[in-house]
Formats: C-alpha cells, sequence, structure tokens
C-alpha cells in the first residue's frame, strides 16, 4: 500500500469512530485524490475548525468553486454542522474526511461520478 492508501485508511477510520459515518470507500478516495499533494502536507492536509479564515477557504475554494454551490449562510452552517461531528476538540481534522462529509450533506457525489 502506498502512501495515500495509508491516509484514505486513516480518513475511513476518522469517520467510522469520530463522525459514527460508514465511508464509502470510492466517493472517499476520490474526494481524497481531489485534494491533491495537500494530503501530504501536515499543515495543510487539516482543517483548522477555530480559524475562521481557515472556513473562509473551505467555503470559498471547496463549497463554492468545487461543487458548484451558491454562496449563503447555509454553507457556513454546513461547516459548523461538520466541525461539529468531527468534535471541536479533535486536533486533527482531516481535510479529505472534511470535504467528504461536506460533499455527502449537499447530496453532490455526482461530482466526483
Amino acid at each position: 500500500m502506498g502512501k495515500r492508501d495509508d491516509l484514505i485508511a486513516q480518513y475511513a477510520e476518522d469517520l467510522k469512530n469520530k463522525c459514527g459515518m460508514d465511508p464509502d470507500m470510492d466517493l472517499l478516495t476520490k474526494v481524497t485524490i481531489g485534494c491533491g499533494p495537500a494530503i501530504y502536507n501536515a499543515d495543510a492536509s487539516t482543517v483548522a475548525g477555530s480559524q475562521p479564515s481557515e472556513l473562509e477557504t473551505v467555503k470559498n475554494n471547496f463549497l463554492i468553486k468545487k461543487l458548484g454551490l451558491a454562496d449563503g449562510p447555509e454553507l457556513m452552517d454546513a461547516i459548523d454542522k461538520v466541525i461539529e461531528v468531527y468534535g471541536k476538540s479533535e486536533r486533527n481534522k482531516y481535510r479529505a474526511v472534511v470535504y467528504y462529509m461536506l460533499t455527502k450533506h449537499f447530496s453532490k457525489e455526482s461530482v466526483y461520478g
């Protein structure tokens, strides 16, 4: 198994144990690949859930640009909900896991079709 496979396994583990979700491995793999090289960088691979600027970046670069959603208060509500599910006290909120949960939340799996 390569480094990416190890990371995908780690993300699946987080989804199961920390978020109480049974991950769709095909979608999780596609979302992880979609994150590009960021998953290999310690800082870029995680989302700082308590930093408003970081959450804005998730909203603008992922929800609006990648998933094609229209800007509105429901986007931040969804991000807050995902951070809540992941656990506010959880230090490492992996970007791929957050993006996966947002993709599911908005039923935008087709973007990765």
